[in-house]
This record gives structure tokens, C-alpha cells and sequence, in this order.
């Protein structure tokens, strides 16, 4: 069967560095311990005033196509995974194409919150395997979470970040790439975390709705035990599926909005803490971005090689899950 495998990666982060002592200073106590202490974010970056997602996008998807030796002509899809678009309508994808000059590509977006870029990587794979007219897909998850944060919430403001990671995902020659995924939610918890004015339910009226409706909201506390333990069950899940051992992957790349859960997954599965890919450390969380933006890093820093094997999980509000496993 015709498969599906990532040819190429790029990512880009906005240039103005937000330091924990700046949150010290606007909110008039010691953030900075914390955070060091228990996620282990330092700083982060935040959009300039001027810009969005779709500025994000672009200089992500430029480097992943630079990194592949192809052209915006090149594509034949563009996928953008964010729950923070440039607008709630048209799609962030079509402003893109539009600006890189993707003649030959179809756009759509995708939200499935943070689990966005793997379920987005998912669905470009089934394209690929499913249709030939399909051979380059632009898969993009951005963040832009600045944007909707109230700076006098430490719960949000000091955790959330911007930036995109790409990948460009290409039918495989020798069958390499694709090797299975899995899509999960829990859909109780889709009250528990997310911006919940804007849409249908509660449209924009700031006559009637308080502005911080239009905010990130953290409603309830999620366990902290839920990440690790899903993560882990769906780690499992793809190895037994594909007849391996977790200690048989290379390298994993999951969601990065606290280190101790990751540590505590690897620690789960019997792997070394150091297969997994942290960069919230310089980058904070940075949503549908991470992932991509993780593997990104480690591509350029030549860690991951071909034959590897990888895997990929996400989550997000909603709660939203996907994991995925390739062979490089």
C-alpha cells in the first residue's frame, strides 16, 4: 500500500523573549520559583503587536519547504492545526496560501486544541495513502495564545506561548514513514479549559459579556495524573500494534506544557527521560506548535535519523488526544 512518510521539518518562534522576572514585576510576586520549580519554563516568546497566526505560519512552513528542496507550487495540501486562527472565518490556511503562493493547494484548518498537529499529521497520511493526486501535504500547527490571555491571571498568562512547527509529509519510496495512530477524547472535560465567547454559543458583544470571556480560561483543575496516564496507554497501544517494545522507540515528542509529565510518562513506560524531546524550557507552551516545533529542534540538531522510530502525542482542551508512530 502506498504510504506516507515526513520529508521535511521548520519552525519559527516570534523574537521578542519574555523572561519569568517580567511576570515577577507585573504581578508583584515571585512567579519565576515556580515555574522553574514545576514546569520548568525560564521564558517564552510572544507575538509583536503586528503580528498573528498566519505570519507564524508562513515562516514555518518557508523553512520546512526549504528544508525539503521544494516550492509553494509544490503542494497539494495545506493542513493549519490551531485553535487560535487569524480569524474565525475564512481559515488561516487559506490566508497562507494565499500569501506563500500555493497555487496547487486545497486548505482546510483544524481544531482539535493542542492535539491539533498530530490529528492534522494523521489526516494527511490517510490522504496520501489513500489518493495519488495527493503528494506533498504542508502540515502546520501555530499558536498565537498571547493574543487571548489576561495579564492578571498568573494561572494563564505565565504559561502560554507563540509559535509554529511544520512538516511536509510525501508518499514513501521503500515504505518507510506511517506506521499507526490512534484519536481519543474525553469529552467530559470540554468545559474545564478554553475561550468560550467568540463562537456561536456566546458571540462577540462587549455590551453583554464580560471581555475576559474572550480570554483563555482555566475553569477547573485538570488531574495531574490524567496526561501521563493516557499518554502512556496510548504509547502502549502503538507498540503492540506494530509488535514492539516502548524501549524500542527512539524518540518521543509530546505535549509540552509540563516537563514532570513527561518524566513521569517516560518513567511509566521504562525509557529513558532523555528520548524525550522538552523545549518549553526557552519556548514555554506553545499549544499545536510544540510538538512539531520539539521534533523541528531535533531534526536540526541531527538527532533524529533515518530507520529511527518516533512517536508523536498531543493533547489538548476538549480533551482531545492523538499519538502517532513512524519509522523514519
Amino acid at each position: 500500500m502506498r504510504n506516507a512518510t515526513i520529508l521535511s521539518s521548520g519552525s519559527y518562534a516570534p523574537e521578542r523573549v519574555v523572561e519569568n522576572q517580567w511576570f515577577n514585576e507585573q504581578l508583584g510576586e515571585d512567579v519565576d520559583t515556580w515555574l522553574r520549580e514545576n514546569v520548568q519554563i525560564f521564558r517564552r516568546r510572544w507575538c509583536a503587536p503586528d503580528q498573528s497566526t498566519a505570519d507564524l505560519v508562513v515562516k514555518a512552513a518557508e523553512n520546512a519547504l526549504d528544508a525539503a528542496g521544494l516550492v509553494p507550487s509544490d503542494i497539494n495540501l495545506l493542513i493549519v492545526a490551531t485553535d487560535t486562527p487569524e480569524y474565525v472565518s475564512p481559515s488561516t490556511a487559506s490566508v497562507v496560501q494565499d500569501r506563500m503562493g500555493m497555487t496547487n493547494a486545497g486548505t482546510f484548518d483544524l481544531n482539535t486544541a493542542c492535539a491539533g498537529f498530530v490529528t492534522a499529521l494523521d489526516v494527511a497520511v490517510k490522504y496520501i495513502q489513500s489518493d495519488e493526486q495527493y503528494r506533498y501535504i504542508l502540515v502546520v500547527g501555530a499558536y498565537a495564545m498571547s493574543k487571548y490571555l489576561n495579564q492578571a491571571d498568573k494561572k494563564t498568562v505565565t504559561l502560554f506561548a507563540d509559535g509554529a512547527g511544520a512538516v511536509v509529509v510525501g508518499a514513501s519510496e521503500h515504505g518507510e514513514g506511517f506506521r499507526s495512530s490512534r484519536l481519543l477524547t474525553q469529552g467530559q472535560y470540554n468545559s474545564w479549559m478554553g475561550i468560550y465567547a467568540g463562537g456561536s454559543h456566546q458571540p462577540v458583544d462587549h455590551g453583554v459579556i464580560d471581555r475576559h470571556e474572550h480570554q483563555l480560561q482555566f475553569v477547573r483543575r485538570f488531574p495531574k495524573e490524567l496526561n501521563p496516564e493516557i499518554w502512556t496507554e496510548m504509547i502502549v497501544d502503538l507498540c503492540q500494534k506494530n509488535s514492539i517494545k516502548p524501549a524500542d522507540i527512539d524518540h518521543f515528542f509530546l505535549t509540552q506544557i509540563n516537563v514532570n509529565s513527561i518524566h513521569e510518562t517516560m518513567d511509566r513506560l521504562g525509557v529513558p527521560r532523555e528520548r524525550a524531546a522538552t523545549i518549553m524550557h526557552d519556548f514555554g507552551y506553545t499549544g499545536s506548535a510544540c510538538i512539531p516545533m520539539a521534533f523541528d529542534q531535533w531534526m536540526q540538531a541531527g538527532k533524529v535519523k533515518k530507520g529511527d522510530k518516533v512517536v508523536f502525542v498531543g493533547s489538548g482542551g476538549g480533551l482531545a488526544f492523538g499519538a502517532a508512530f513512524f519509522e523514519m
